[in-house]
């Protein structure tokens, strides 16, 4: 779908959005509208619910007389209610309305009602970017289609006085989508497609971006003394690969911030094998390394002023002659030992040699980590909030900031000795599942941190119930949401970044 901002006197006919704030104040397009319509717009809100509430639409065919074909309200509520996220769900409400009014072209008119705390160019922007990654669709295995299942939105233009001034604000944000559109594509491939080589190679895609990006084989990583990573892919016959990209955009000297991902390509459980149903879905467990890979795309497309390092290990969990075994006792880069009890609770193996390279390597001043690493955490918040776990309040603090702002929220949850004293092994210095079924994400975060090297910043994302979703949200359709992406660049641009 293509994006146009276009002065307001120059929109064309066709399917044409205009605003209207609460208790239905027709703001000045659709003032003047209804004054071209006799009172039309005024008639069809009497004869609705539609009131101009955020986020309420209204669309009826344009009286004859008027050069436009289709005129749908949006309400943008009171002044207080407007923000960019605001914005962005506008621009993607009004693409699925025009998609399901089969319309080819779509034009928004921007006015806002005095006391709005936005600036209009951000707000046009946010609108064209809301309405750019709702457009987004996974349909390139589908050989058959019904015409009118396709979008035919083609061209979303935003009308707005001052165009050029959103324009090169979008040209500023409208890279997060391509960086979406990346990392939902990652996820949504088949398991046959994205498996460690091939994800690694997608990887590579960000040199042309300026990332420095280095692959290590199973060999490296051997060498490395990564027994808790090579474990959990032994058993499969793609090689595990472990994924390094460097974007230096900061200061010469500035220590980086680490963002390291979880990339099981394809989790069977391994020999604790999972149940059938709904096993296909085991093709987004590598949901957390696609996050940093989205977000790596995003930071080095924009040129961000900042070191970042990105790291993702991937994998995949098979059943074979030469599986892991629940029992089984491995040694990690870090030297500490694990009792394998379940091989699958293997994404916290990938991620304990991740973090130890990682800090061993590139020394970071602060690192995030991100998994879809326990069903445990769906129980627990549902598919709201990712649950985040640190070992460091301002960074948490900067976390729940940047989720607020970004629409990808985090919610903390406790670490402490108590729940530490679970993964107590025997045999080993910890094993990798909990003692009872309590507090199973808990467990799981108190684990990694045994991986965290002194008072280095750390904060894990359990991401399990974002990665995907069985339903359309606001600004992403159901499948693939590339939850992290804009979380991290957000996080990032506000709180590491060098400014102008």
């Amino acid at each position: 779908m293509k994006i146009a901002f276009v002065e307001p006197s120059r929109f064309s006919t066709g399917n044409v959005a205009v605003m209207v704030a609460e208790d239905r104040k027709l703001l000045p397009t659709a003032k003047a509208l209804d004054k071209q319509t006799k009172g039309a717009l005024k008639r069809a809100m009497g004869a609705s619910r539609f009131t101009g509430k955020k986020g309420q639409t209204l669309s009826i065919m344009a009286p004859s007389g008027t050069r436009v074909d289709r005129i749908t309200l949006v309400g943008v509520g009171k002044p207080g209610d407007i923000d960019m996220l605001a914005a962005e769900a506008i621009g993607a409400s009004l693409v699925v309305d025009a998609n399901g009014a089969a319309q080819k072209a779509l034009v928004v008119v921007v006015d806002l009602p005095d006391g709005a705390k936005i600036a209009t160019e951000e707000f046009s922007a946010r609108v064209a970017l809301g309405g750019k990654l709702r457009s987004y669709r996974f349909d390139k295995y589908r050989t058959k289609e019904k015409p009118d299942a396709k979008p035919t939105v083609d061209t979303l233009s935003v009308a707005v006085k001052g165009s050029a001034a959103a324009q090169r604000r979008y040209a500023v944000i409208g890279k997060a989508a391509d960086a979406v559109f990346f990392t939902r594509d990652l996820v949504a491939e088949p398991a046959n497609v994205i498996y460690p080589e091939s994800l690694a190679a997608r990887c590579k895609e960000l040199s042309k971006f300026g990332c420095k990006v280095e692959v290590l084989g199973e060999a490296a990583m051997k060498k490395l003394g990564m027994g808790a990573l090579l474990g959990v892919g032994q058993g499969s016959v793609r090689e595990s690969q472990l994924v390094v990209m460097s974007w230096m955009g900061g200061p010469k000297g500035q220590k980086p911030v680490s963002l390291v991902g979880k990339g099981v390509c394809f989790d069977t459980g391994g020999i604790s094998i999972k149940p059938a149903g709904g096993m296909e879905d085991m093709k987004w467990d590598m949901g957390g390394a696609a996050a940093v890979i989205g977000a790596m795309h995003l930071l080095s497309a924009r040129k961000a002023k900042v070191n970042v390092v990105g790291v993702v290990g991937l994998v995949e969990n098979m059943p074979s002659g030469n599986a892991q075994r629940p029992g089984d006792v491995v040694t990690s880069m870090s030297g500490q030992t694990i009792e394998v009890i379940n091989t699958d609770a293997e994404g916290r193996l990938v991620l304990a040699d991740a973090l130890w390279y990682t800090q061993k390597t590139h020394n970071p001043q602060a690192i995030v980590d991100l998994a879809t690493l326990t069903g445990a955490i769906v129980i627990a918040l549902g598919h709201e909030y990712a649950g985040m776990f640190a070992n460091n309040d301002d960074l948490a603090n900067k976390l729940s900031a940047a989720g607020e702002k970004s629409g990808e929220k985090v919610w903390r949850l406790p670490l402490g000795e108590n729940y530490n004293k679970e993964i107590n092994s025997d045999i080993a210095d910890m094993k990798n599942v909990g003692s009872g079924r309590g507090a199973g994400s808990i467990t799981a975060a108190q684990f990694l941190e045994r991986f965290i090297i002194g008072r280095t910043p750390w904060a894990h994302l359990d991401i399990a119930a974002m990665a995907w979703s069985n339903k359309d949200l606001p600004t992403s359709p159901k499948g693939a949401t590339a939850y992290g992406v804009r979380l991290l660049n957000r996080l990032i641009s506000d709180n590491y970044e060098a400014k102008e």
